[in-house]
C-alpha cells in the first residue's frame, strides 16, 4: 500500500512533532515542508530529515509531492492555506482553531465536500487512547451521570512572536480553551449552549489569562482556566454521580485516574512516545474510505466551538 504523503505548511514549533507522529503511524510520510524563507526551510528540512523543502507555501501546494496538507501557521492565516490546498486538490489537516469565523470554517467545509477532499480540524486530544477508553466508561455509567467538570492550564507563550498579536488570532482563548471544548464536545455528543466568563488583558488588546463557564445541552456544567501570566495545575476533572475522574494533562492525557467513593484509585495509563500519531492514522484511515469529513471531530463540531469563541472574545473585547 502507498503511503500517505503529507507537507507541512510550517516551520513552527509543532511542526517537528507532527513529523514524527507521521512516521510513527507507519503507513504515512512526510515529503516536504514548506516555510516562508528557503533557506530556513532546507535548515529544517535537513534537521528533520525531510525530503523536500519549499520556500513558499503556494509552491509546496502546487507540487505533486503531496497528498494532504498539515496547515500549522499562525492563526489568522489557516483559512487562506487550508482554502489554498483544496483547491490544489490536497486533502487537509488543519490546526486549532480552524479558522477565526463560522463563515470560513463552514465554507472550508463546503469546498471539501464540492472537490471530493477530506478536510479535518486538527484535536489530537480526540484520538487519544485514553480519551476514547473514557469515553466508554462514561456511556457505560460507571459515574453515574456526569454534572460538572472542570479543566486548567498554563504555558509561556513566549516563544511564540505573534501570540500577543490579535491580528494574528493570538491569545489563549483560541489556542487553548478549544481543548476543553472540543473534548467535552466529543465525549458527551451535545454542545456548548451557553457560557460566561472574565479574563485580565495584555497591553496588546488579547487575554493573557482566562477563566470560562460553559454549559452543554445536556445541563452539565465545566470550566476551563488558563492562565500564560502563573503556573497553575494541568489538570481536567470529571465529576460523576458516583466518583470523578482525573485527567492529568488532559490535552496529551496519557493516563486517568478514576476515584470512587471508598475505594482506591484506578489508574488507566496508555503510555505513547508520539501523541499526534493517533490523530493522523485516523485522518489516514478516513481519506482511504473517501470521507470527506471526520465521523468523530465533526464539521458541527468545528463550527459550534468556533461560535463559541467568537462569542466569548466579543464580549471581552467589543
Amino acid at each position: 500500500m502507498k503511503k500517505l504523503r503529507f507537507g507541512i505548511l510550517s516551520t513552527s514549533s509543532i511542526a517537528p512533532r507532527f513529523i514524527k507522529g507521521v512516521r510513527a503511524a507507519k503507513s504515512c510520510e512526510a515529503s516536504a515542508l514548506a516555510s516562508r524563507n528557503l533557506e530556513k526551510a532546507q535548515e529544517k528540512a535537513a534537521l528533520w530529515n525531510v525530503p523536500k523543502a519549499y520556500g513558499s507555501y503556494e509552491e509546496l501546494l502546487r507540487s505533486n509531492e503531496i497528498d494532504a496538507a498539515y496547515v500549522a501557521m499562525i492563526n489568522s492565516a489557516h483559512y487562506r492555506y487550508a482554502k489554498m490546498a483544496l483547491e490544489q486538490g490536497k486533502h487537509v489537516l488543519c490546526e486549532k482553531p480552524f479558522t477565526l469565523s463560522v463563515q470560513e470554517s463552514r465554507e472550508l467545509f463546503a469546498l471539501a465536500r464540492e472537490k471530493g477532499l477530506f478536510i479535518m480540524e486538527a484535536q489530537k486530544v480526540l484520538f487519544l487512547p485514553v480519551v476514547q477508553k473514557l469515553k466508554e466508561l462514561i456511556r457505560s455509567g460507571s459515574f453515574g451521570a456526569i454534572r460538572m467538570a472542570d479543566f486548567s492550564s498554563s504555558f509561556d507563550p513566549g516563544y511564540n512572536t505573534w501570540f500577543f498579536d490579535a491580528e494574528k488570532g493570538g491569545g489563549p482563548l483560541y489556542g487553548n480553551a478549544i481543548y476543553s471544548l472540543q473534548l467535552m464536545q466529543y465525549l458527551f455528543d451535545c454542545r456548548v449552549t451557553d457560557w460566561s466568563g472574565l479574563c485580565t488583558k495584555s497591553q496588546a488588546r488579547v487575554e493573557n489569562q482566562f477563566s470560562l463557564s460553559l454549559l452543554m445541552e445536556n445541563g452539565l456544567l465545566f470550566t476551563n482556566k488558563t492562565s500564560t501570566a502563573v503556573t497553575t495545575a494541568h489538570t481536567g476533572y470529571l465529576y460523576g454521580e458516583n466518583g470523578y475522574i482525573e485527567i492529568p494533562d488532559y490535552w496529551k492525557a496519557r493516563k486517568a485516574i478514576l476515584h470512587y467513593p471508598g475505594q482506591e484509585p484506578v489508574i488507566l495509563e496508555y503510555p505513547c512516545e508520539h501523541e499526534l500519531m493517533y490523530e493522523v492514522l485516523h485522518v489516514e484511515q478516513c481519506i482511504r474510505k473517501g470521507l470527506t469529513e471526520s465521523p468523530l471531530m465533526t464539521e458541527d463540531m468545528t463550527v459550534n466551538a468556533i461560535k463559541v469563541l467568537n462569542a466569548i472574545q466579543k464580549m471581552w473585547f467589543s
